[in-house]
């Protein structure tokens, strides 16, 4: 039986930093392309980091420079390590794995549907 389960949630004050882990059972992380989305309420869920099982990785334009996804397959986890947070980035934050993962011309298309298994999330708040 596959598991996610993510820690490290939190209320912050911007400016401030979060890191955020993921640990994995029942499925060798190695293998999948791991990734952490988000979802505000009232909003689509949305890619914040992707690394790839090749270790490349991915941003979204919004938190690029300030976010950093790292994976350790043999202790199974995924990290993020979220620093000068704002108040947009207040969303729940889900860990998932997946196999598929379309780059077109260098343009990462991140897409859920892609991603066969989810963690059930850790609210991060931020604070103005």
């Amino acid at each position: 039986q596959v598991q996610l389960m993510e820690s490290g949630g939190g209320t912050v004050q911007a400016g401030g930093s979060l890191s955020l882990s993921c640990q994995a059972s029942g499925v060798t992380p190695a293998k999948y392309h791991m990734a952490w989305f988000r979802q505000a309420p009232g909003k689509e869920r949305e890619g914040v980091a992707v690394v790839s099982n090749g270790a490349n990785r991915y941003y979204v334009d919004s938190v690029e420079g300030r976010f950093t996804i790292s994976r350790d397959n043999n202790k199974n986890t995924l990290s993020l390590h979220a620093n000068s947070l704002k108040p947009e980035d207040t969303a729940m934050y889900y860990c998932a794995a997946g196999r598929l993962l379309e780059i077109n011309l260098g343009r990462w298309i991140v897409r859920p549907q892609d991603f066969e298994h989810w963690g059930q999330g850790t609210q991060v708040t931020v604070s103005s």
